[in-house]
Formats: structure tokens, sequence, C-alpha cells
């Protein structure tokens, strides 16, 4: 059985969503991230402004989810990171969700896997494992436990 292994929590500020609207294919949203941090045992830092969350609301219990975004360390390295995954809950809550309330987390399976990009020697750990991260959705923020599988 592989272990997961705290490695770093991602505390994102996000703007209100800009609709796409319904395509063929599910709901299409966009969700600006504005800034945030970065913080853990193995990884400091700030998320830069100009990321977005893709989203594609496939119906009223699940979306999925590809955000884009950037870290900056304290000693100005830059990460990039894609995180694909899925968030789902029961109709009900996702309207309450949808609506900017609050939601109880372990209400809400909101699970994603990112995966890194770097040129800084010293972080080049991140690209050669399997990271998994644990999410929380809040009204202006976006919370993510990052966990290396082991």
């Amino acid at each position: 059985m592989a272990a997961l292994i705290p490695v770093f929590k991602i505390t994102a500020r996000v703007s209100g969503p800009v609709d796409v609207g319904l395509t063929p294919i599910g709901e299409r949203r966009l969700i600006p991230i504005l800034d945030g941090e970065v913080t853990g045992p193995r990884l400091q830092g700030r998320v830069l402004s100009g990321g977005t969350d893709y989203q594609l609301v496939r119906d009223a219990e699940l979306s999925e989810i590809h955000a884009r975004y950037v870290i900056e360390t304290p000693t100005d390295a830059r990460v990039y990171v894609e995180n694909t995954g899925i968030r789902r809950g029961s109709a009900e809550d996702i309207a309450r969700l949808r609506r900017g309330e609050i939601i109880p987390p372990d209400r809400i399976y909101f699970t994603t896997v990112p995966k890194f990009e770097t040129a800084a020697p010293e972080l080049l750990w991140l690209m050669r494992s399997i990271f998994i991260c644990k999410g929380s959705r809040y009204p202006d923020r976006v919370e993510l436990d990052v966990f290396e599988v082991g």
C-alpha cells in the first residue's frame, strides 16, 4: 500500500466565475486565480496572479477541473502547475457552493492530480513523483493539501 506524504498546502484566492455557457459537453466556467500562498515542510512561496481554474460542469453533481498557475518561492524560483481532477457532491450541496455558501469540505469530494514543471534544480523533485491534492472550496479561496504518493 502506497503512503501519502504531506508536502505543502496551497491557499489560492479566487474571484467570481467567467461563465462561457452551456456547450454541447457541459457548462464551461473559468475561475480567475488572484494570488495565494504555499506553506509546508517541503515547499513555501506564493501563488502568482494570472492563473485560471478551467471548469466543465458535467451535471448538477460533477465538475471536471483543470487549473493552471505559477508558484514562486522565496528564492524567486518558479514552478508551473497543471492541476486536474474532479469535484462532486450532492446536487443540493453543489448548488449551495455555487451560490457562495460555505459547505463543510467533508461533504464535497474534491481531488486532483497536480503536475509540476520547473527550471530550478533544487525543485526538480516535484517533477519526479506523483502527487495528489485534497481540495476544499470556499467562497473566496481554494485550499489544496498536497501529498506525495510514496
